[in-house]
């Protein structure tokens, strides 16, 4: 008993880093550029094993795809429960994505829409998220950060249909992250802020110079 689960241990541990390096080398040089053999050769393990976990390149973008989302979701989640207001999560989500993405090939993005099933799995996240992060509107503006006349469920859809822009756009091939993020989400944010939160916004954008 205790070898198979030594098996299944190692096998579900090999599972995890096959999706970290693929999705690795995915931002790095694009999906199309990627091969299975790219990343079998990668984890010095044959391609036979790998097309046992995964049974082509879409499977295992799906699953990695999924695999960020879930460790994102879960980090950010714990941060948030120890932030004492909701521009603390704010100022720590956007560096937390400037770090993440601001060196990610381009052509990961582009590549992406040639996936029907990743761009149906991101298109069920955002409805998903959308109650979150209403909530989250909410709690800011009790807190004094957000005003109060917003409609939050608008102001989601309004965020939503930047990013879907941002894609359509395919503005990642004109502009760096960061760019973007400060002239749409931090711009779009200071509209919906108070005096309190603006001052807030503002002190960090100019740090951040």
């Amino acid at each position: 008993m205790q070898e198979v689960k030594n098996i299944s241990t190692y096998r579900q541990s090999l599972k995890d880093r096959v999706l970290e390096t693929a999705i690795s080398l995915f931002m790095q040089k694009g999906i199309r550029a990627v091969k299975m053999d790219d990343i079998a050769n990668a984890l010095s393990i044959s391609k036979r094993t790998l097309y046992e976990m995964y049974s082509d390149k879409e499977h295992l973008l799906y699953a990695g795809i999924k695999m960020r989302h879930t460790q994102q979701h879960e980090h950010l989640k714990e941060y948030a429960s120890r932030c004492k207001n909701v521009m603390d999560i704010i100022l720590y989500v956007y560096k937390h994505n400037i770090d993440t993405y601001s060196d990610v090939n381009p052509l990961f993005f582009s590549d992406m829409e040639k996936y029907p099933d990743v761009i149906k799995y991101l298109d069920d996240e955002k409805i998903y998220l959308k109650s979150q992060f209403v909530d989250f509107l909410k709690r800011g503006m009790e807190e004094g950060y957000f005003r109060k006349d917003i409609n939050c469920e608008l102001v989601v859809d309004l965020f939503n249909a930047l990013g879907e822009y941002f894609k359509t756009a395919q503005l990642y091939n004109q502009y760096n992250l960061e760019d973007i993020m400060s002239n749409t989400v931090f711009v779009s944010l200071r509209g919906i802020c108070t005096a309190t939160g603006g001052d807030i916004l503002d002190e960090f954008f100019v740090d951040m110079q």
